[in-house]
């Protein structure tokens, strides 16, 4: 039986935190489109309304926490579809003086 790393654990926990962010960051018309558990799915709709970094960051653990007893490719697939039908954010550019 081979035993994972601490390190890849962490990666791994991350990885999934990291996969939260990118849901909260979607409109809720695009969070309704993705078959998210119910815990899941309210934890996101939270986090998109907390201000603060402390609860925020709390909460992005939490989903994290979520993640873990979830599959997350179903997910990840549909965020990659989604982001892609996004259009993309590009810098403003400023003026140039006369």
């Amino acid at each position: 039986m081979e035993q994972t790393s601490r390190t890849r654990k962490k990666n791994a926990a991350l990885a999934l935190q990291e996969l939260g962010e990118r849901l909260v960051k979607l409109s809720n018309e695009n969070i309704k489109l993705i078959d998210l558990p119910v815990a899941l799915h309210q934890a996101v709709l939270l986090a998109k309304a907390l201000k603060k970094h402390g609860p925020r960051d709390r909460q992005m653990q939490y989903i994290g926490a979520l993640m873990r007893k979830c599959d997350p490719l179903p997910i990840q697939e549909a965020l990659q579809r989604i982001e892609q039908r996004l259009p993309k954010r590009t810098p403003a550019r400023r003026k140039q003086g006369p």
